[in-house]
Order: structure tokens, then C-alpha cells, then sequence
């Protein structure tokens, strides 16, 4: 089961899919170097990713490449203090792409028991599974991966899936993997064409639809099967 908080942010655009938090906590409105800050840290490394928060943990990635890893870095909620840090690849670093990019750009994804992330890492995308504890339970090869720009696609999590999409020059593919073991259930291959967009699920037409954008198309897949029950010319690159 996914189960999350009402105060969790679990996933890139929230909990609803929809980038809307729930306005009954009243959230501040204004910031300033002293003002509705609870806490400061430095963060070691590089990374484009959003944090994410799953009960009492904020969950970041970074790539650092003074040592050349790539890792999941853990911090409580209400002090700030790093809980722990796990390297996730060592060395592997990919070279060219964007100077502005990094190679921790993806949001990571939670289910309330694991926490996924996607690296782009040895010219290749790894989705990774690691515990709330910071163990690693299964990473697995998506796809071989063609750098253009750099990687940001990020996972979302769907029942007793993760899913996962990796669009680039080379051979792309969106696919689901099980979330407890890191198994292939589908796989759709891609048009070869860069692309750095993430996949959502959203309720359309009195059904669950996942949606993705990109290499000159509008996509919707059965998020359970991978079957597409449409395809419109749209979108870019």
C-alpha cells in the first residue's frame, strides 16, 4: 500500500499529482534570510531535484563531484539535522552535456516505506529502491542513455508500481517497474529523441491515465499495463 500524511509531499507535484498543497495549513507567504526559516543546512554536492518529505524525514539527491557519487541524503523534518547519506553509484560520472545541468537533476519518489531515485550514471539510467533507513533493496538498469542536455526525468509511484521514463537519442523507453523488487512489468519503447520530462498520473475521462510529453508528442498509457490508450502530435523535443 501507498500511504502518506496529510503533510507529506511524497512525489514531484505533490501528493494530488497536481503541484497543489493543501491550503488548511496556512502556509507562510514571505521569506527573507531571517524571516519563517526553521532551520538551515549545507548540502554537499550538486542537484536539481526537489526534496521531497515523507513522515519526519526530508529525502534529497545530490551528485558531488569532488568524489564522483551520486547519493540519497536524509534529514529531519523539524531540526534540519542529516540523518544519514547513502552513495547510491561511485564514479560513472557522465562528461558533456549542459554546464548548468547536474547528474542528480530527478525528484526522488516515496510510498511511505521506500524511497525511489533516478541517476543517470555509466552512459546508462538506474532506478534505484532504498528503505526510509537508508538501505539499499534493489537497483535495476532502465536503459542505455544517450547524453544531450542531461537527465531529470523523475519517478512516480502507482499502486505496486514505480514508474519510470527516459527519453534520449539513443533508444528511450517509459516503463514500470515493481516497487518491492525493481522487476520490469511494462515497457514502451520511445520515439530517439531527447526529452527531460517526468510522467503523471491524473484522472481523466472517469480514469486513471498516465500521462507523458515530449519528442513531438502527448502520450496516455494505462499506468497498469503500459497500454496507450491514445497519442496526439504536441508538445517539443
Amino acid at each position: 500500500a501507498i500511504t502518506f500524511g496529510p503533510d507529506d509531499w511524497p512525489f514531484w507535484r505533490g501528493p494530488n499529482r497536481n503541484g497543489v498543497a493543501d491550503a488548511k495549513q496556512k502556509p507562510p507567504l514571505k521569506w527573507s534570510d531571517k524571516e519563517n526559516i526553521a532551520w538551515k543546512t549545507p548540502i554537499p554536492g550538486r542537484g536539481h531535484g526537489s526534496p521531497i518529505v515523507v513522515g519526519d524525514q526530508v529525502f534529497l539527491a545530490t551528485a558531488d563531484h569532488s568524489d564522483e557519487t551520486q547519493s540519497v541524503l536524509c534529514y529531519h523534518r523539524k531540526t534540519g539535522k542529516q540523518l544519514w547519506q547513502t552513495v547510491v553509484h561511485r564514479g560513472g560520472f557522465v562528461k558533456g552535456g549542459d554546464k548548468k545541468s547536474t547528474l542528480a537533476s530527478a525528484t526522488l519518489a516515496g510510498d511511505g516505506k521506500l524511497v525511489f531515485a533516478n541517476f543517470l550514471n555509466d552512459k546508462a539510467i538506474y532506478a534505484t529502491a532504498l528503505t526510509r533507513e537508508g538501505k539499499q533493496i534493489w537497483q535495476t538498469k532502465v536503459t542505455d542513455y544517450v547524453l544531450h542536455q542531461g537527465f531529470a526525468s523523475s519517478p512516480t509511484v502507482y499502486q505496486s508500481l514505480v514508474i519510470v521514463a527516459a527519453d534520449n537519442k539513443g533508444k528511450g523507453v517509459i516503463a514500470a517497474l515493481e516497487r518491492t523488487t525493481g522487476k520490469f512489468v511494462w515497457k514502451s519503447e520511445r520515439p530517439k529523441m531527447a526529452n527531460y520530462a517526468s510522467p503523471i498520473i491524473l484522472k481523466a475521462d472517469g480514469r486513471e491515465q498516465l500521462f507523458f510529453i515530449g519528442c513531438e508528442t502527448v502520450t496516455s498509457f494505462d499506468p497498469l499495463t503500459g497500454k496507450k490508450f491514445w497519442e496526439m502530435k504536441g508538445s517539443t523535443t
